[in-house]
């Protein structure tokens, strides 16, 4: 959270409001003969002049880049994250809304979606949900309550069940200028056996160990930042050891050593965004799958920080910003094949789109913006 509500971008979803899409495996349906378009999934707000309808529905061209709109899944309230099932069978999206829930999304092979139903999250205003790499449970992040949902997935049907679990983050206190905790992301580590929550409000990063039977949360250690420094999300380095965190408060990136046996994260000095003096909002970093680039979206001056990654994880070397095309860059993905960049940008309401180069890790934005209503969200499959 943390954004702007003034200037949002109006422009409207290029499909019918309301309207269901193909199936996931068939989205953008290409002519005969044609390639054809690859999924991508839209988070947005509904409760918002300027937003969707509902989970937006879209196509990619594989060799292009480029976006053609394919429809909405109506009846999903302020999706504005999303995140699938290991095996792709399911999408699930928060309802950020003041009481909070998840909803899953059933994806059949050659069918619209289906919403299966949703869950309350025990919280208010959750932002960030991510599936277990086991697949049977969903993990929530309450960002206006500051605490952390455990939810079970049937194997089956990929549908929630009630929830099993919430922790709520009482210590340490706020930071300067917060009134309370605000988890922001929360997330398995690659050892499989440790979750993190990142909370913005107390600047601390917590560990918990999760019960893979009963689907429980138990405290491991925690690993507070500086005063101030408001930590938003992280994202681990391919060897596991290493994780790059986004302080949207304090304008700064966080090299932070990762203990997969222990599960113990320790921060390092925060260093620069590359954005120049005034206020950058960094949201989001994304990995390169090989571990040489890492990428980060400002929101403050639209653009997209280029990092090389350095001495196998433990450094990033700053190689300079790009404008990302698009006003409040709110989240990014790749493509699966990690060809494509996708930046949603929530106020100007569009996606842009780059190439990235996997050896320099260079950055070619590709074609227009892409109208998609108050995008704060992008999934590609």
């Amino acid at each position: 959270m943390g954004e702007a509500g003034a200037g949002i971008g109006r422009r409207r979803f290029v499909a019918g409001a309301g309207a269901v899409a193909a199936g996931a495996a068939g989205v953008a349906a290409a002519p005969a003969g044609a390639r054809r378009a690859r999924p991508l999934f839209l988070g947005t707000y509904t409760s918002r002049p300027g937003g969707g309808s509902g989970i937006g529905l879209a196509g990619y061209d594989p060799v292009t880049g480029a976006l053609t709109a394919a429809g909405v899944v109506a009846g999903v309230a302020d999706p504005s994250y999303l995140a699938p099932a290991p095996d792709r069978r399911t999408l699930y999206a928060v309802d950020e809304r003041a009481d909070g829930a998840v909803t899953a999304v059933a994806l059949p092979r050659g069918g619209a979606p289906v919403v299966l139903g949703s869950r309350s999250t025990g919280g208010a205003g959750p932002c960030h949900l991510s599936v277990h790499p086991g697949g049977r449970w969903l993990l929530s992040a309450n960002y206006l309550s500051g605490s952390v949902a455990v939810h079970p997935i049937d194997p089956a049907s990929g549908a929630l069940g009630p929830r099993t679990d919430l922790v709520t983050h009482s210590f340490p206190p706020p930071g300067p200028g917060q009134s309370g905790p605000h988890a922001h992301q929360v997330v398995t580590a690659p050892d499989g056996r440790h979750v993190l929550a990142v909370d913005l409000g107390n600047d601390t990063v917590y560990t918990y160990r999760l019960d893979p039977r009963a689907g429980t949360l138990a405290p491991v250690s925690y690993a507070a930042l500086r005063p101030g420094a408001g930590p938003r999300h992280l994202a681990f380095h391919p060897s596991g050891r290493y994780a790059y965190l986004a302080n949207e408060v304090d304008n700064t990136a966080v090299v932070c050593r990762y203990d997969p046996g222990s599960g113990r994260l320790a921060p390092g000095a925060p260093q620069s965004t590359g954005t120049g003096p005034g206020v950058s909002y960094p949201a989001q970093f994304l990995v390169t799958r090989n571990g040489r680039f890492a990428f980060l979206a400002n929101r403050g001056p639209n653009s997209l920080t280029r990092y090389a990654v350095a001495d196998g994880g433990a450094r990033l070397r700053l190689l300079g910003t790009v404008p990302v095309g698009g006003d409040f860059p709110r989240q990014l993905a790749f493509s699966p094949d990690q060809r494509w960049l996708f930046a949603a940008n929530q106020k100007s309401g569009t996606v842009t789109v780059f190439a990235v180069d996997a050896r320099t890790g260079a950055l070619t934005r590709t074609g227009e913006p892409f109208p998609a209503p108050m995008a704060v969200c992008v999934l590609p499959y």
